[in-house]
């Protein structure tokens, strides 16, 4: 038993109470959208649900697994990863003009969630342990080919705003194992390279829905109509919002997706600015223990492995609350914790199992007199 109170006291519980709260909101949302459908509708509200009670199983599952064990499966798990992504291609169905996701029945599952992830192990293993304090220009080279071999897969279905994740992690996680020299003067040159050639392979839909971003009234009734709706739902919304199940646009299906890419501005409508501002603080909350917990572990590959974690999230909420406000692209990346995209829920919730995994074992030992614990080779809990 106090084995068990130790290692609950261990928990960051900060973290916990961030995400459990920001989980509560896209729930309340979520049946906000269900009763205000003709007739109500809470589907969608119960497979979120369902979708939460399998997050924190795994929430509970990665935490006590020592997370230091994903390290020896590296490069293991980026074949895995790479494995879904060409099934995928092989095998699976068109959802949206993209050939992204397995279907079995009302059951669907999108393998670039769990690519992310894999991607974000096996680079914290590659850079892990290198003893330099700038990676070689081999290793930065091998990881930029890693990332884009699993990118170039994406783009195949295709699916831009996902490759774009994948860069970012492989970006921060770089830049925090240490640039090579010059690389910060080249690197914007390689991307501006990248994004020539990724436009030639973008699909016409894709490059109509960058060009409504630039001026959504060129197509008011198709790919800038989106974009126009997230704005009406935002102003609309006041200081305080409509009320939950009161928003027009989500209740009349002007705004599309409203469970999924847009449900931010569902949020923005029928809980106001001050609902915004409270998801914003709780997420600034997430993201400083995401970082403290980082800052504090001894161990340079479980830094890493929360950096490209924390990336994850950090992009997708950066990607979708900027354009459900008009200031980015329309891309189908779904909002940490408030979407339903069960795929991508029950991905984000492992990161919390695995960033809780490592505030347990960041203090690797305490003081043998104060009766204590620590933590053999395997990451078991022992008495001091």
């Amino acid at each position: 038993m106090r084995l068990l109170l130790d290692y609950l006291e261990r928990l960051d519980w900060l973290l916990f109470a961030s995400m459990a709260a920001l989980t509560a909101v896209g729930l309340i949302a979520i049946y906000g959208i269900g009763i205000s459908q003709d007739p109500p509708n809470l589907f969608l509200f119960y497979k979120q649900l369902a979708t939460v009670g399998i997050g924190l199983f795994l929430i509970a599952v990665f935490a006590f697994i020592d997370y230091r064990q994903l390290r020896s499966f590296g490069f293991l798990l980026f074949v895995a990863g790479a494995g879904l992504l060409i099934l995928v291609l092989l095998f699976g169905s068109i959802v949206n003009g993209t050939q992204g996701w397995f279907r079995i029945g009302s059951l669907s599952f999108q393998p670039v969630e769990v690519a992310k992830m894999t991607l974000a192990c096996y680079l914290a293993a590659f850079f892990a342990g290198r003893g330099k304090i700038r990676l070689s220009w081999r290793d930065f080279g091998l990881s930029f080919a890693a990332t884009s071999f699993y990118a170039g897969l994406v783009l195949l279905q295709p699916d831009f705003g996902s490759a774009m994740v994948l860069f970012a992690i492989w970006g921060c996680m770089s830049l925090f194992a240490g640039l090579p020299r010059y690389a910060i003067v080249i690197l914007p040159v390689v991307l501006l390279a990248s994004s020539a050639v990724l436009w030639t392979q973008l699909a016409d839909y894709q490059k109509a829905r960058i060009e409504s971003f630039l001026d959504p009234s060129l197509d008011p009734r198709g790919s800038g109509y989106n974009a126009i709706q997230a704005r009406i739902a935002f102003g609309s919304g006041g200081w305080f919002g409509k009320g939950i199940g009161e928003g027009s646009q989500a209740r009349l299906r002007f705004l599309p997706a409203a469970s999924t890419d847009f449900i931010f501005a569902v949020v923005g409508e029928e809980m106001g600015l001050v609902g915004v501002a409270v998801i914003f603080g709780t997420l600034g909350l997430l993201s400083v223990r995401y970082m403290k917990i980082a800052f504090e572990s001894e161990d340079e590959y479980a830094a890493l492995l929360l950096i490209g974690l924390g990336t994850i999230t950090l992009v997708h909420i950066t990607v979708n609350a900027g354009m459900n406000l008009g200031v980015m692209p329309i891309t189908g990346i779904p909002f940490p914790f408030l979407s339903a995209a069960a795929s991508f829920m029950i991905t984000t919730y492992a990161s919390i199992g695995i960033a809780q995994s490592i505030a347990v074992r960041r203090r690797r030992s305490t003081d043998a007199a104060s009766g204590g614990y620590t933590f053999d080779e395997v990451g078991i809990m022992t008495t001091s």
